[in-house]
């Protein structure tokens, strides 16, 4: 794909990702699912302040091939895969570059039942977008599309998260970080509505803050907040809330390996579990793997990016899986990771197991793991040079059932990932740097 990677359309607005090419998107969109009936297209975004630009780009596509655009306005990408799904539309746009800064931003697109839309589709979009197809008609007259107001598609996903709490909050002192984001108009209703009490981060967004010194990828200001005022627990999401990490009543990181692991435990005990079967990315802390096999929970284990994790589960009927950045995916209730779901299902298994966050996550002994990114001239090179290989496996050998080492690609630039897990950060750095330095002499960095 030239244009769609993993997670969409994604780069620096007008300069990588252009209004332009959100006008193209949109003109294709509305045309394609227009053909045989009148399109209904739902568009969200996030707090970016290109996101209103690419909003509009999009709806003047849209309604210019005819088809009818409806405008959720800022809101999280799960809340559109869930509208989308549940109101009849056939496809849903996410403006949101999630957890990148500001000046990033992105267009995701989700068929009708909130999936990410087939790379067939992508693929004739892209098409479009470089001029190599004919131009689309537009509409005309009473053909052309109309633009509405679709705030109570947001207000519907709220009563859906509300619903799903299976007991009071109240007396629960929650810290929420909504990262400057989509989650800051939709969280604390939610925690409120569910009887917690409160204490809330992240949520004075001014188009160029999200993500910044906030949310789950600089959790350390979340960290504070539960120290400081002596919090129960806190969750901290990214910039569109479909990633969650949560902080336990000490001040410590509970990773999405952990919520994962706490909560497929907690639905093999409820006989929720289907297939006893949970899924993870090849990026999962070894400590999930241990946790997993001392628990009697079977895992299967996918290359890293959400899409896989939600293929596998798709394909074999699992009802878990996710990722350690906290993109988890709940089947029964979703069909893309879902921050604020992530939180509630969390908040499920400490009222109901009445227990601590830290009790519940103590099960699972996290190893110290270093990643270290080399810039290389030839990808293929490197992952198929017997000597880089050998060198892998030998480090392998010498870990044994104490660690582990990963090499893998990046997918989106000239880098090549290494990544070990051992007993100490020294001994992972030790190995990390001597398979760097087999890269290096073999001249491939």
């Amino acid at each position: 794909m030239k244009y769609f990677g993993t997670d969409g359309f994604r780069g620096e607005a007008n300069k990588v990702l252009t209004a332009d090419h959100a006008y193209k998107i949109g003109r294709f969109l509305g045309w394609y699912f227009n053909k045989e009936h009148k399109g209904r297209i739902v568009i969200g975004k996030d707090t970016r302040r290109s996101s209103y630009m690419f909003e509009y780009a999009l709806c003047a596509g849209i309604t210019a091939s005819g088809s009818d655009c409806y405008l959720l306005h800022v809101t999280t990408t799960p809340s559109v895969a869930y509208v989308v799904r549940t109101e009849d539309f056939d496809c849903g746009v996410m403006v949101s570059a999630s957890h990148n800064p500001y000046y990033d931003n992105g267009i995701k697109v989700l068929d009708s039942t909130g999936h990410k839309i087939a790379a067939n589709i992508e693929e004739e979009m892209e098409k479009y977008i470089d001029g190599l197809t004919s131009e689309l008609p537009f509409g005309t007259g009473d053909g052309v599309g109309i633009a509405t107001d679709y705030a109570i598609g947001r207000n519907r996903y709220i009563g859906h998260l509300i619903s799903l709490a299976t007991r009071s909050y109240s007396g629960k002192r929650i810290g929420l970080d909504c990262a400057n984001g989509s989650a800051h108009q939709i969280a604390k209703s939610v925690f409120d509505a569910l009887g917690a009490k409160t204490y809330v981060i992240g949520n004075e967004p001014n188009g160029l803050n999200i993500n910044e010194q906030v949310g789950s990828t600089h959790i350390e200001t979340l960290q504070q907040l539960v120290k400081d005022k002596e919090l129960d627990l806190g969750f901290a999401f990214d910039g569109d809330a479909d990633r969650c990490l949560a902080v336990d009543e000490n001040g410590n990181i509970v990773d999405g390996d952990k919520i994962i692991y706490i909560c497929s435990k907690y639905m093999k005990k409820m006989g929720r579990l289907d297939g006893n079967h949970a899924v993870v990315t090849v990026m999962s802390n070894l400590g999930l793997f241990k946790a997993f096999e001392r628990a009697d929970i079977e895992y299967d284990v996918t290359a890293v990016g959400d899409k896989y994790v939600a293929r596998d589960m798709e394909e074999k009927g699992y009802m878990i899986g996710g990722e350690q950045s906290g993109h988890i995916i709940f089947k029964k209730h979703a069909t893309t990771g879902d921050g604020i779901l992530t939180a509630i299902m969390l908040m499920e298994v400490i009222l109901e197991e009445k227990k601590s966050l830290s009790e519940l996550a103590s099960g699972m002994k996290v190893y110290p793991q270093v990643l270290k990114n080399v810039r290389v001239t030839d990808k293929a090179a490197v992952m198929n040079d017997p000597d880089v290989l050998k060198e892998r496996d030998a480090i392998t050998d010498d870990l044994a059932d104490n660690g582990r080492i990963l090499l893998r690609e990046s997918g989106t630039e000239p880098l090549i990932r290494v990544m070990v897990e051992a007993g100490t950060e020294g001994e992972c750095n030790d190995y990390c740097d001597r398979l760097i330095k087999v890269i290096k002499d073999k001249g491939l960095a």
